[in-house]
C-alpha cells in the first residue's frame, strides 16, 4: 500500500501526525512573536491566536485522531477512513492556514465547521450501535463546536452570548471533562491488565462529585458573564473538584505503575488536573495569574495525557509491542519539565519571565520533535502484523 493511502487508513495516523507537526510549528511561531521577531497570527492576533490554536488546533487534532480510532473499537463500526478522512484532515489544515492568512469571515467559517464534522464522524457509529455510554462524548463535542462559534463571533465583532475569553475557558473545561472521562477508562483498565494483583477502583459517588463539580465550574464561568457571583462559590466548587480528582487518581493505584513507563506517564499527567484546579482557585482571588492554572492544565494535564495516549495507541494500532523506548520517556519528561517551567514563570513573573517562557517552549518543541522522529515513520507505514488499520 502506498504511504499516502496508508496515512488515511485510520484516524490516528493523519491527526497524530498533524497534531505533532502543529505542536512544533505553532509554538516556534509563537515564540518568535513573543520575542518580537514578528506578530503571530492574521485574523487572530498574538495571544488570541496562540490560545485559540492550542485548543482548537492542537488539542482538537489529537482528540480527532484518538476518537476516530477508539470509537471504532467501542462500537465495532467504521469511522472515517480514506477519502473522507483525508477531507477532514484537509479541512483542519485549511482552518489553521486561514486563521493566519485568510479573510476573517472565511477563516472563522472554515475553522468553525471542523468540530461539528468531527462530532458527526463520531456520532454516526455511536448512534447506530446504540452505544449510550458514549452519547456524552458526542454531546461534549457539540458543546465544543458552540464555544468555537461563540469565540469567532466575538473575534469578528458580533455581540456574543459570552466573551471570547469565556468561550475559550469553557472550551478548555469541556476538553478537561473529555480528558477525565478517557483517563477514567484507560488508566484503571491498563493498570489492571498489566499489573497482577492490582485493583484500581471507581466509587460511584466520587464519579458524580468529580464530574458534577467540573460541570458546575463551567456553568459558573458562563454565568459570570451575565451576573455577579461571589468569589467564594466558584472557589469552593473548584477546591471540591481538585480534592475529588486527587482521590479518584489515588483509587487507581498509580504507585503500582512505577516500573512501566507507558503506564506511569498517564497518572503523572492526570496528577496535574488537581494541581491545576487548586491553582485556578488561587487565581480566582488574584493570588496567582490566570495563565498559571491554564498552563498547568494545558501543558501538564491535557497535553501530557495526549502525548502518552498518542504513543500507546500508535504502538498498539501499528502492531508493535506496548513498550516505551528511551525516546518515548525523553519526550514525555521534556513535556513535563516544560509544564513545570511554564508554571514557575507565571508564579514568579519578576524573575527571568521571558527566559523561562522561551525555555518551556523549546522543551515543548523538543518533546514533540522526538515524537515525530520516532512515530512519523510508523504512522505512514502499514501495521507490521499485516492487519488492516
Amino acid at each position: 500500500m502506498k504511504r499516502s493511502s496508508q496515512l488515511f487508513a485510520l484516524g490516528f495516523r493523519p491527526f497524530y501526525s498533524l497534531a505533532a507537526v502543529f505542536a512544533l510549528a505553532s509554538v516556534l511561531f509563537w515564540l518568535l512573536s513573543f520575542i518580537g521577531v514578528f506578530h503571530a497570527g492574521g485574523y487572530l492576533q498574538g495571544i488570541s491566536w496562540h490560545s485559540h490554536e492550542m485548543v482548537f488546533g492542537f488539542a482538537i487534532a489529537v482528540m480527532s485522531g484518538f476518537l476516530f480510532t477508539a470509537v471504532r473499537n467501542w462500537t465495532g463500526l467504521p469511522t472515517p477512513t480514506g477519502f473522507a478522512l483525508a477531507a477532514l484532515a484537509a479541512l483542519w489544515i485549511a482552518g489553521r492556514l486561514l486563521v493566519i492568512t485568510g479573510p476573517p469571515l472565511l477563516a472563522a467559517v472554515v475553522d468553525a465547521v471542523f468540530v461539528p464534522a468531527l462530532a458527526v464522524g463520531v456520532a454516526i457509529p455511536v448512534i447506530k450501535s446504540r452505544n449510550q455510554r458514549n452519547y456524552k462524548i458526542v454531546a461534549l463535542l457539540l458543546l465544543l463546536a458552540i464555544t468555537n462559534v461563540v469565540y469567532h463571533l466575538a473575534a469578528l465583532g458580533f455581540p456574543p452570548a459570552w466573551s471570547a475569553y469565556t468561550a475559550l475557558i469553557v472550551a478548555l473545561d469541556l476538553i478537561t471533562i473529555v480528558f477525565a472521562i478517557v483517563a477514567g477508562r484507560v488508566i484503571p483498565a491498563f493498570t489492571r491488565n498489566a499489573i497482577p494483583g492490582s485493583d484500581p477502583r471507581h466509587a460511584g459517588w466520587l464519579e458524580v462529585l468529580s464530574f458534577g463539580s467540573l460541570v458546575l465550574i463551567m456553568v459558573l464561568r458562563i454565568s459570570g458573564d451575565w451576573v455577579s457571583i461571589p468569589a467564594v462559590i466558584p472557589t469552593t466548587i473548584i477546591v471540591i473538584a481538585a480534592v475529588s480528582h486527587a482521590y479518584r487518581l489515588a483509587l487507581w493505584q498509580p504507585q503500582l505503575t512505577a516500573g512501566k513507563p507507558l503506564l506511569w506517564m498517564m497518572p503523572v499527567a492526570y496528577s496535574w488536573l488537581p494541581i491545576a484546579l487548586f491553582l485556578r482557585a488561587l487565581a480566582g482571588h488574584s493570588l496567582v495569574g490566570q495563565g498559571v492554572w491554564i498552563h498547568a492544565m494545558t501543558i501538564g494535564a491535557v497535553s501530557g495525557l495526549m502525548l502518552a495516549m498518542m504513543m500507546r495507541s500508535a504502538l498498539g494500532h501499528t502492531g508493535r509491542p506496548l513498550v516505551a523506548s528511551g525516546m518515548d520517556m525523553s519526550a514525555f519528561l521534556l513535556l513535563q519539565l516544560a509544564a513545570i517551567i511554564r508554571v514557575t514563570a507565571g508564579l514568579f513573573p519578576a524573575g527571568h519571565y521571558q527566559a523561562l517562557v522561551i525555555s518551556s517552549g523549546v522543551l515543548w518543541m523538543l518533546a514533540f520533535g522526538i515524537f515525530l522522529l520516532r512515530y512519523l515513520p510508523m504512522l505512514m507505514r502499514p501495521r507490521i502484523d499485516g492487519r488492516p488499520g
